[in-house]
Formats: C-alpha cells, structure tokens, sequence
C-alpha cells in the first residue's frame, strides 16, 4: 500500500516533491520512533500506559538548554539532557510506581495517577523554565544539498543520530542478555521471575532507557526547531501513541516502525491537503489499522499477569 500510495504522489504531485516529504517524514519519524519506543517498553513490561511520557520529551529538551545556559558544549548538553532524564525515569520508579504497584491498585487508578503526573510536570515545568520559548542552541539556518532535496543541516545530523540510536535499540533487543532478559518480562512477569531473572533490575533499566530515550526525542526535536516550550511534549504525543498502536502495543520493533511510518504517512499528505490536518492523517492511519489488525501490524495477544 506504501508502494502504490507513494507511486500515486509522484506521478500525481511530481518526483522531486515526494523525494523532499519523504526525506520531511524520515525526519518526523524519527523522533516519533525514539518517543514510541521508550512508551511501548513501559507498556510491555509493566502494563502501564505513562501519559506523562510527552513531559519527558520537554524535561530532556530543557536539561539540553540549561547544560548550554551553564555554558556546556552542545553535544554535551545533549548527553546531559539524555542522562538527566533517564535519571528522572528511575527517580520516578523507585519514589512513585513501584511503591503504588506494591499496594496493587487497580488500572483505573494507575491511569489516573499517570494523567495526574503529567499535568503536574507538564506545570512544574512551565512554572520553572517560564512559558516563553527558550533557544535550543542548534544551527537552523545552514542547509545540506543532497542531490535535488535540501535538508537542514542541524536537521541532518539529528536524523542521522536517531536513526543510529534506533538500529542500536533494535540490536540491543534482539541480540543482548538484557534484551531477551526485557522481552522475557514483557511476555510473562512471573515466568521470568522463576527463570531467575531479577524482574526489579529489569524493571529499573527499562524505565531509565524508556525516559532516555523520550529524552532524546525531544532534543531531536528542539534543535532543528531551533527552540524548547513547556508545550514540545504534548504536540509530539498524539503521533507518538499513533505510531505506538500501528505498530503494536508492547512491541518495541513495532513501535520503531510505527514511528517511522506515521512520520513518512502524515508528511506525504501534505502534498495533497493543509499541513495543519496531517496529525489527523496519522489518526486516520491508526483507526484503519485498528479495523484491519486491532492488535497492530507486529503486535500479538499476550496473557495480562501483573
């Protein structure tokens, strides 16, 4: 469908502007994969749905701003922002979800606790940094010619960096201890633990990879955007969850491409309707895909344990 979808748009719209929303959606996707990732691991573990991941997409880009305030080189500041936030992630796990789980509340209060802490950091983050804009401190004036396309420099070199970070998450779980000792958790909990798997280890590391990762998406970004507002999260997380369910709940390969796909489907309707509606393209994707495939192109039923 994305083959006769795309040959349409080029024969339709013209080769070279598809060449350039294509090259526009690798881009959206990729930080779109980078955020779903990081949700769908949260989800696939521990069956939790955390509506305060869009704020860990702002908290990174923030940190990234006060590492250049504190006059830091921007590649460090963007390896303080990742950090901090993947801090965050087991801060958070450690003060708030595993204590809450321990007491084994029910779903309903589990969801509402996590709307509750996205609207609080959403708001401590306002308050702190302030509602106006705040310099991401990228390049977003100088241009790389490839070929007939043109693509930001900064922009360039953030895809290129997501994209590496997206082949070594894929590596990482399908190759590494860590990665078969995660996929083993998010299949069944209380198999794993009798396998001897220390399931709270585990359970640390995914929320710190999961933070770090939407921390990463949110510098990616800031920087060709070439600005952080308390807002950045919640306009990124409605494409997230979309490329989350596309791809399947739970399933982190999935949600890679999910990400990629709903990135590369909303910018390629920008050829034939307003860019301002192209959000809504990625929704009309999602709601397809559930009438076809409810559990999402690489997602599969899996027993409900926790």
């Amino acid at each position: 469908m994305l083959a006769v979808t795309g040959i349409a748009l080029g024969l339709a719209e013209g080769w070279r502007e598809l060449g350039q929303v294509t090259l526009n959606g690798i881009v959206a996707g990729n930080y779109f994969a980078l955020g779903a990732v990081g949700l769908t691991l949260i989800f696939g573990v521990l069956r939790l749905i955390n509506f305060a991941h869009g704020e860990f997409l702002t908290f990174g880009a923030y940190m990234m701003v006060l590492g250049n305030w504190l006059g830091f080189p921007l590649p460090v500041s963007m390896v303080v922002g990742v950090a901090t936030t993947a801090v965050l992630g087991v801060v958070l796990e450690v003060g708030l979800w595993r204590p809450v789980r321990r007491k084994r509340v029910g779903e309903l209060q589990l969801l509402l606790l996590a709307l509750g802490l996205a609207f609080f950091m959403r708001n401590a983050i306002a308050f702190v940094a302030g509602p106006e804009d705040r310099a991401a401190g990228g390049n977003i004036t100088a241009g790389v010619d490839l070929g007939p396309l043109r693509i930001g420099r900064t922009e360039l070199i953030a895809t290129a960096i997501g994209l590496t970070v997206i082949l070594v998450v894929a590596l990482v779980l399908r190759y590494s201890s860590l990665g078969r000792q995660t996929r083993a958790l998010a299949d069944s909990i209380q198999l794993a633990e009798t396998t001897g798997i220390d399931t709270d280890r585990i359970v640390l590391v995914t929320w710190a990879a999961s933070a770090g990762l939407a921390g990463l998406a949110g510098i990616l970004y800031a920087l060709p955007a070439g600005s952080v507002n308390p807002n950045l999260g919640f306009s990124l997380i409605l494409s997230i969850f979309a490329a989350v369910i596309v791809g399947g709940v739970g399933n982190a390969y999935g949600a890679l491409l999910g990400g990629l796909l709903i990135g590369l489907v909303q910018e390629w309707s920008t050829l034939v309707i307003d860019p301002a509606m192209k959000v809504a393209v990625g929704f009309a994707v999602l709601i397809a895909v559930l009438l076809l495939r409810p559990q999402g192109l690489f997602g599969h039923g899996r027993p409900v344990d926790r």
